[in-house]
């Protein structure tokens, strides 16, 4: 269970910005995850071929993806349980879960001791505008805990139609999803149902192996 199946995406995808959130102390625990040696972002080399080739499609049309992450050892999946397991550490609720108790993360499948981003071959991901560099409007931030995750969260995201509601998502934020979401499709990724920002390649090299290297340059 090493690393010689992965490579750093940014050796394959070098228009990809990282923002490797669980490197930080910015996500739903409020520290560095356990794992995180270095901020960068690995990836099964077959997938990383095919989000090369979602890469080029997107920058065509005037985006760059940003990763938040990919590959996550088994040890940050850990750290994740034995937050979730903390009752009493609310510290970045206000940001990412204002609306969930936490003592239900487990039985709303928020948290969970298994992780496809430890097969290798997830990514969590959003658009950047290639001539402003700022992130695309998608209505949500990345980690947020709540329906407003999900990509059918206002739409119909099989066809593309979107559903007006109040304080919900505007037409803009939808098509927004969309265009990652279709780009990421056309390139043999699989959505989640309940995370805008979570994709994995449909024929994963490892679907019964749960890695546990940590995330650091590899070379």
């Amino acid at each position: 269970m090493d690393s010689s199946g992965f490579v750093n995406i940014t050796d394959v995808v070098p228009d990809a910005i990282l923002e490797i959130r669980y490197y930080s102390t910015y996500n739903f625990v409020g520290a560095r995850i356990d794992g995180y040696e270095q901020p960068f972002a690995l990836i099964t080399k077959e997938a990383a071929d095919s989000l090369r080739a979602v890469s080029d499609e997107l920058l065509d049309k005037g985006y760059r993806i940003k990763i938040y992450d990919a590959y996550r050892p088994q040890m940050a999946v850990d750290h994740f349980v034995r937050w979730a397991e903390d009752i009493s550490d609310t510290t970045m609720r206000q940001v990412f879960y204002p609306n969930v108790d936490k003592s239900l993360l487990f039985e709303q499948l928020y948290i969970m001791e298994r992780s496809g981003h430890t097969r290798g071959s997830t990514v969590d991901l959003t658009l950047v505008d290639a001539l402003s560099g700022r992130e695309v409007d998608m209505g949500g931030v990345f980690d947020w805990f709540g329906g407003e995750s999900h990509p059918d969260y206002c739409g119909n995201p099989d066809t593309g139609e979107w559903i007006a509601a109040e304080n919900g998502l505007t037409e803009q934020q939808f098509r927004n999803r969309q265009i990652l979401r279709e780009a990421m499709l056309r390139h043999g990724f699989k959505p989640l149902d309940s995370e805008w920002w979570h994709f994995t390649l449909a024929n994963e090299p490892y679907p019964d192996t749960y890695f546990n290297f940590p995330v650091s340059q590899l070379k």
